[in-house]
């Protein structure tokens, strides 16, 4: 099954203030002509960077398109070739503003990318920022909302080493979380079982009130998305912390 485009950057930024620009950029732009089948994606996003090149965007418009080609198989080589081309058309001035920022989007050894830059590199969904409910992890973690239309969906990014605690969603009936793993490696426990090691495309499904915690591998940073499952009288307890003896068990 191809990938679905899904956007929500139109109305979580404009949906109270220009509803009418929010719903042609989430549902028509993105919605239904980035879905469009006749040309596959990693076309899609070479001609995207392509056309906001030839106007002269150089913000953060084209540094998610560039992020785009590159989660949708662009190398390094032929975003370079891409540029080159287009520059001859376009203007030179042009590409030089763009590969400034192609080089960050490929370029692993920039010593100006940090480590959270780096993994923002490899992924689609926003890292975000400091997650409020880091009082509850171990280590350090980020929140973004990825979408609050019908679903709450969240990305959740937990640094190296990085787990929340032991944790429950309650529920009188339904209920419970669906963990959809984005980047990077980690883990999923639940109480009383063996420890699930997880990889982007790995998909969890936590019934309600069962104990369990989930974060990053000891060498890895990890993503996952967190979708919330409707449930009766629903509620998260907070437990205790993953100690470093349980922790430092999984590799």
């Amino acid at each position: 099954m191809a990938e679905k485009i899904v956007q929500t950057a139109g109305r979580d930024a404009l949906g109270e203030f220009a509803p009418e620009f929010a719903h042609f950029n989430d549902d028509i732009l993105f919605g239904e002509n980035w879905n469009n089948a006749d040309i596959d994606l990693k076309t899609r996003s070479i001609i995207t960077v392509v056309a906001l090149m030839s106007q002269g965007v150089t913000g953060d418009a084209l540094r998610f398109h560039l992020m785009n080609a590159k989660n949708h198989g662009v190398s390094q080589r032929e975003i370079a070739a891409v540029i080159t081309h287009t520059a001859f058309y376009a203007g030179w001035a042009h590409a030089w503003a763009v590969f400034g920022l192609a080089k960050e989007v490929w370029d692993e050894r920039s010593p100006d990318l940090t480590e959270k830059d780096r993994f923002q590199n490899e992924i689609f969904f926003p890292i975000g920022e400091s997650n409020p409910y880091g009082e509850f992890f171990v280590g350090k973690s980020y929140l973004a909302q990825v979408s609050k239309e019908q679903l709450g969906v969240f990305n959740v990014t937990f640094e190296p080493a990085c787990r929340n605690n032991w944790h429950i969603h309650h529920a009188k009936s339904g209920g419970g979380q669906m963990l959809i793993c984005v980047g990077g490696r980690g883990f999923y426990q639940e109480w009383g079982r063996e420890a699930r090691e997880l990889r982007s495309g790995d998909v969890v499904n936590i019934p309600a009130n069962v104990k369990h915690w989930h974060g990053a591998a000891p060498d890895s940073w990890f993503s996952h998305l967190a979708i919330e499952i409707e449930g009766e009288d629903g509620s998260t307890e907070w437990c205790e912390p993953v100690s470093d003896e349980e922790y430092g068990k999984l590799k």
